[in-house]
C-alpha cells in the first residue's frame, strides 16, 4: 500500500510539471506575434552569422539552438555570455547578430555584455521572459517568452523557462528552414555521416559496388543456378539472356523445388524461374529500396541501369549494414 502511494505521489508529481509546462507553451503560441517573424525575416536576409550568448541553464539551451540552426542551414556560434566579457568578444564579425539568452534579462554578464556589442554595431535579439528588462529594453529584436511561474516547486530551478526557450529556438530554426527554402538535400549535405543523411543521399548505385553480380542463363542446369546462387552470396540469381533481363531465381524457389521430389538432373533455370521479379534503379534512395522490400516481403531486388540493362542485385543485409533499417 506504501508503494502505491509513493508511486501516485511521483507520478502527480510528473504531471503537474508537464501541465505547467504545457500551460506556459500555450501562452507562448498565443502571444507570438510579428516580432518574430521580423527575426526571422532580418536573418534570412543576414550576411553574417548568428552568435548565442547567455548564462547558466540559458547558456546550455543556447547551445543547443546554436546546434540545430547549423544542421538546418542557419550559421550559428555559441559565445558563453561570461567568457565573451573576458576576451572571447573577437568571435563576433562585423556582420553577425547577437541573440541573448536570459529569463530574467537583467543577469551583471547581460547587462556588460550589451553595450559592448552596441559599440561593435552589431544587432542584438533578446530572448526572455521579462519584457521590462535591460535586455529587453536594449535588444533591436523582442523575442518575449511569457511565464508565470517554473515547474520548480519553489519557483527556482530552471524548468519552465528553459522549456519555453528551446520551443523558441526550435520554432526560429524550422521558420528560417522554410524561409530559406532548405531542402531534404541541403539536409543530407550537412549530415553526411548520420543515419538521417544516409536515408537521403544513399543510393542503390552505391550500394551494389560491394556485391557481386550473380548470373544465369535460360539454360543453365538447376545444378549450376544452385552454385551461382551459393557463390555470389545473395540469395537469388538473375537469369539473363544477350543482357535481356528474363526472370530471377531465389533460394526459397529451390528449396520449394526439392521439396516436390522431382529428378532435377534435366531441369533448367527457365523452368523454375520467376518471370516478373522486383527491380529497381539505380539511381533510387536507399532507403525506397527498403520500402519496395518490405512491401513486396522479399529479401532483394534486381538492379537495372536507366537502359534496363541488369547490373546486380541489392539486398536486405546491404541496407542493415549502412545502418538504414
Amino acid at each position: 500500500m506504501k508503494k502505491e502511494q509513493s508511486y501516485h505521489k511521483i507520478l502527480d508529481s510528473a504531471r503537474q510539471t508537464i501541465r505547467i509546462e504545457m500551460e506556459a507553451l500555450q501562452k507562448l503560441l498565443e502571444t507570438l506575434d510579428d516580432s518574430f517573424a521580423g527575426v526571422v525575416s532580418f536573418l534570412s536576409t543576414s550576411k553574417g552569422r548568428l552568435i548565442l550568448t547567455g548564462i547558466g541553464k540559458s547558456a546550455n539551451v543556447a547551445t543547443k539552438i546554436a546546434a540545430t540552426l547549423n544542421s538546418t542551414g542557419t550559421p550559428a556560434v555559441f559565445m558563453h555570455a561570461s567568457d565573451a566579457i573576458h576576451g572571447d568578444l573577437g568571435i563576433i564579425q562585423p556582420d553577425d547578430t547577437v541573440m541573448m539568452l536570459s529569463k530574467s534579462g537583467d543577469t551583471p554578464e547581460i547587462k556588460v555584455l550589451i553595450p559592448l556589442i552596441k559599440n561593435f554595431g552589431n544587432k542584438i535579439i533578446g530572448l526572455t521572459a521579462n519584457k521590462e528588462s535591460f535586455l529587453a529594453q536594449n535588444s533591436d529584436f523582442l523575442l518575449h517568452t511569457p511565464m508565470e511561474k517554473e515547474a520548480c516547486p519553489n519557483n527556482l530551478a530552471p524548468t519552465t523557462s528553459t522549456t519555453l526557450q528551446m520551443v523558441m529556438g526550435d520554432a526560429l530554426a524550422i521558420a528560417l528552414l522554410e524561409n530559406r527554402g532548405f531542402s531534404d538535400q541541403d539536409f543530407a549535405r550537412y549530415h553526411p555521416g548520420g543515419i538521417l543523411g544516409k536515408k537521403l543521399y544513399l543510393r542503390v548505385s552505391d550500394l551494389i559496388k560491394q556485391n557481386e553480380k550473380p548470373v544465369s542463363l535460360p539454360n543453365d542446369l538447376i545444378k549450376d543456378v544452385i552454385i551461382e546462387i551459393t557463390k555470389k552470396r545473395l540469395g537469388a540469381t538473375a537469369i539473363v539472356d544477350n543482357d535481356k533481363l528474363l526472370g530471377i531465381i531465389t533460394d526459397g524457389d529451390v528449396r520449394r523445388m526439392l521439396q516436390n521430389n522431382i529428378d532435377i538432373s534435366r531441369i533448367k533455370a527457365v523452368d523454375v524461374m520467376t518471370k516478373t521479379p522486383k527491380t529497381i534503379s539505380m539511381s533510387t534512395l536507399a532507403v525506397d529500396a527498403l520500402k519496395k522490400m518490405r512491401e513486396n516481403n522479399i529479401s532483394q531486388l534486381i538492379v537495372l541501369d536507366e537502359n534496363g540493362i541488369y547490373q546486380g542485385m541489392i539486398h536486405l543485409h546491404d541496407l542493415l549494414k549502412e545502418g538504414i533499417i
